[in-house]
Order: C-alpha cells, then sequence, then structure tokens
C-alpha cells in the first residue's frame, strides 16, 4: 500500500492510495479532479473508488467530474450531501480494494455526516494509515460546526484514540504550524511540542507536507488529545474532560496572528489623506 499526498488549494490534502501488486488506486478527498488525473497518469494506476471524509467543497467538489470521466467509479461517504454518491456507509462497516482493507469510522462534529477512513494490509509489516479528514489534525482538530464537544470527545479518545499507536495520520488540511503554535501558548513547557514545532517550521519553509505523523505522537503534542494532562486543564481552567475540549476549542478559534506593526510611513500617508482617492468608491 503505497499513499501519495497532493497538496491543493491553500492548504488542502488529497491522498491516492496505491495496491502495488494490481496497480488499482482509491483517492481520498478528491478535491481537484487535474491534479489528481496527473498524479494517476504518472503513476500509472487505475482509479476504482473514491472515498470522501465529508461533504464540503475543498474535500468533495472533484466526485462528479470523476464520476463521468471514469464511468463505474465508487464514491464512498456518510453524508447524501456528497457529490456522486454511489455507496453510503456506516460506522464500523469494512471495504476492501485488493489486499487493501478500510474500515469505516463515523466522526460527527465538524460535520454532521464525517467519516474517517482506517486502512490496513493483513499480514504487511507497514503501519496502518487513518484518513482522519478534518477531524484530527496534526497538533490539532476540526472546528465544531455542526456538531458537540460530546462528539468530538468520542470521536478523538473513543474512536481515533483507541486505534493502534503507530497509525500514520493523513488530515484533510495543511495547518501544523499555526495548531502547534497553540499548544505552545496552551503546554509552554512541554518539549515534544517544542520540538515538532521547530520541525513543523522547518518544513514549511522548505514546502514540504508535515503529513503523516502517529497517533503515539499526536498523544504528546496535541493538546486535543491531552484534556486529562493538568497543564492542559489549568490552561483551560477546566478538570472535566470534555469542557477542557471545549474551552479549547473556543481558545483556538480566537487564536490569532500575532499583528504586525503597521509601516509609519503608511500611517502618515493615511492621516494626511495620500490614499483617499483610491479609496474612494467609483
Amino acid at each position: 500500500m503505497k499513499v501519495k499526498v497532493i497538496s491543493v488549494l491553500e492548504d488542502n490534502y488529497m491522498y491516492l492510495v496505491i495496491e502495488e501488486s494490481t496497480r488499482d488506486a482509491v483517492a481520498v478527498d478528491a478535491a481537484v479532479p487535474k491534479r489528481l488525473l496527473e498524479i494517476i497518469r504518472k503513476e500509472d494506476v487505475v482509479l476504482r473508488a473514491i472515498l470522501t471524509t465529508h461533504h464540503h467543497w475543498d474535500h468533495a467538489r472533484g466526485n462528479e467530474e470523476l464520476a463521468q470521466l471514469f464511468p463505474g467509479l465508487r464514491v464512498f461517504g456518510a453524508d447524501e450531501r456528497i457529490g456522486a454518491l454511489t455507496h453510503r456507509v456506516t460506522h464500523g462497516q469494512e471495504l476492501t480494494f485488493g489486499a487493501i482493507r478500510v474500515r469505516c469510522l463515523f466522526t460527527p462534529c465538524h460535520t454532521s455526516g464525517h467519516m474517517c477512513y482506517f486502512m490496513w494490509e493483513d499480514d504487511s509489516p507497514d503501519a496502518p494509515a487513518l484518513f482522519s479528514g478534518d477531524t484530527l489534525f496534526v497538533g490539532g482538530c476540526g472546528q465544531f460546526f455542526e456538531g458537540t464537544a460530546e462528539q468530538m470527545h468520542t470521536n478523538l479518545t473513543q474512536i481515533l484514540g483507541t486505534l493502534p499507536q503507530d497509525t500514520k495520520v493523513f488530515c484533510g488540511h495543511e495547518c501544523t504550524v499555526r495548531n502547534l503554535k497553540f499548544a505552545l501558548k496552551v503546554e509552554p513547557e512541554n518539549e515534544m511540542v517544542k520540538e515538532k514545532l521547530a520541525w513543523a517550521k522547518q518544513r514549511d519553509d522548505e514546502d514540504l507536507p508535515t503529513v503523516p505523523s502517529t497517533l503515539q505522537e499526536e498523544f504528546l503534542y496535541n493538546p486535543f488529545l491531552r484534556v486529562t494532562e493538568e497543564p492542559v486543564q489549568r490552561f483551560t481552567g477546566r478538570t472535566d474532560p470534555v469542557e477542557v475540549l471545549r474551552t479549547l476549542r473556543s481558545e483556538r478559534d480566537n487564536f490569532k496572528k500575532p499583528k504586525e506593526r503597521p509601516n509609519p510611513q503608511a500611517m502618515l500617508a493615511f492621516d494626511w489623506g495620500l490614499f483617499g482617492p483610491f479609496l474612494e468608491k467609483k
């Protein structure tokens, strides 16, 4: 099983999972068909199915076009809002693509129909893979657009958090540096956060992805998986794990980049009205 990490849009990831013996492939969150088709041709594989984590356009907008290009293409997901959906899957359902096995893990919160996909090959020495969409990120978790803190707590602790610790985490967005800057605010003494942040900044400077991480690593620096740790509870002022998670998400939503100091010359120009002609409405 080979996973191709494909960067698209502003900070999205889509993935192409290749069954190496048959050269069949499965796409995860096929948002940009043109880019996906380039990789399919380059790898010389046949696209058999799409697994969609949720219906948001930046994860599912390529489904219709790909379904037209590949008659008989199967599109899996848990939400009727997913474009070109052919197979609605449920929690715990298992799929097979050649030697690749997939377990569907229902994680409602970011959207009410969010599904993660856990993949492995029997008798393979390689670690399994989790395609976590916008539920679990490297160093963070998704926003609670259509769900609750209770749901996300269940997702992170009882569903995803109980997977094998060596599971590789392939998430839906590249937001690792920002997530870890917030994690450092939560736990300023956490050496694992400092180390991972320095590494992620280096990757970012080199325009390289920070995925995958591993589940084991996430428990060391991701505050949303560390809600029972004393420093995280101290930061939130809460001890109940769900309330800790709720407070963390609220704080993360309001976590802004430090404001850059305005250019003094620019401020003088505004004061003197020099920008006026450019700002007037036509």
